[in-house]
């Protein structure tokens, strides 16, 4: 179940639910593991922040944090429009849209966050990034800055988050959630959050019907 009634509109994380970033910043830090490690620690930094401060400053000093080199912000950047949709997202979206607005709202600058949501060729009536909001997610403003670009109310609005973190600042922040989770992350707190678990975008068709 999905809140109380059925959304008239979506908001989605994008880096996470949308785009399948994990794989190029693997590819970036040499592997897997470095990968992970690098974008878990950028995670729970960003997550950590609050008000906003410059995107790349925070991923060259969660490369750090792991044993890499800063320089590697700098190349994520250069390969930014290598950020791949997970399979079948682009086709769902466009199908979705028939029906109600999308939007995203994501944790990174206003620049590198409209060059995502262009990857994905769908019609978002609104992209809000950190950088335009003001603050990094879990934040409620940034939340609820994307409810009110979509000129909704916050209990018509669903949130796509795409890691265990946005769960728990979406719900926080007191919009019905799904947790779209292809990368098969470890829930964490997520898991005490009462909310349906999905592994394709193409599973939101059946719980929105």
């Amino acid at each position: 179940m999905i809140g109380r009634s059925k959304p008239k509109v979506i908001l989605f994380d994008l880096l996470s639910a949308l785009l399948d970033s994990w794989s190029l910043w693997d590819d970036i830090a040499g592997g897997e593991g470095p990968g992970r490690r690098w974008r878990m620690e950028y995670l729970k930094r960003t997550y950590a922040t609050g008000a906003y401060v410059p995107y790349l400053d925070l991923v060259a000093e969660s490369a750090e944090a792991g044993g890499l080199p800063r320089a590697l912000a700098g190349e994520l950047e250069a390969r930014w429009d290598e950020l791949a949709p997970w399979p079948g997202t682009g086709s769902v979206l466009r199908g979705l849209a028939r029906n109600r607005p999308l939007g995203v709202v994501t944790n990174c600058s206003e620049v590198l966050g409209r060059r995502a949501a262009a990857l994905l060729g769908a019609p978002f009536s609104a992209v809000v990034t950190a950088e335009s909001a003001g603050f990094y997610k879990p934040d409620p403003r940034i939340y609820m800055a994307g409810v009110e670009a979509l000129h909704a109310p916050p209990e018509e609005v669903l949130f796509v988050a795409g890691s265990p973190f946005d769960v728990v600042g979406a719900h926080a922040a007191g919009l019905p959630v799904v947790w779209h989770n292809p990368a098969q992350l470890t829930g964490g707190e997520a898991e005490r959050v009462p909310i349906p678990v999905i592994e394709h975008l193409n599973q939101l068709r059946s719980l929105l019907a």
